[in-house]
């Protein structure tokens, strides 16, 4: 006889998809007065903390799907918030730098931005939000430090 599944109330798919939606309230209404998306925003943390990169690599640390970021840079692109540009070398390959006005965006928020991640870390304290986070890492195969 198998083994009966948990109760949704320990079951980590569930409570990941609540912690989300927990994590990403507050997130969101920040979000709400810059016209950009969650996945926008993304994309422009990571090429604020990293600087330019190719598209495979930015779609790795941003989380999201190749196809996706696609269409995410263009739009991106089309709002003045970062640049797209062609490798010499290899003209299929393609480079996403942000802009004054993408950098603009980050550093306006970055205090509420920090704020949100200060309640967070009230809630769980600040040892089991670190720990939190290493033990979500360790279930992402891809994930990078």
């Amino acid at each position: 006889m198998a083994k009966s599944l948990p109760s949704t109330n320990r079951s980590l798919p569930i409570a990941l998809i609540r912690a989300r939606e927990g994590v990403m309230s507050p997130i969101r209404e920040m979000l709400s007065e810059t016209g950009i998306t969650e996945q926008q925003w993304r994309v422009l943390r990571v090429l604020a903390e990293f600087g330019r990169m190719d598209t495979k690599t930015l779609a790795d640390r941003s989380s999201l799907l190749f196809p996706s970021l696609t269409r995410i840079a263009a739009t991106l692109r089309d709002k003045g918030l970062v640049t797209q540009t062609r490798d010499d070398k290899d003209r299929r390959r393609q480079f996403i730098e942000i802009t004054t006005d993408g950098q603009r965006i980050i550093d306006d928020h970055s205090p509420q931005a920090a704020n949100i991640v200060a309640g967070f870390k009230d809630t769980l304290g600040e040892d089991d939000y670190e720990t939190l986070l290493d033990l979500l890492i360790r279930l992402d195969p891809g994930a990078q430090d």
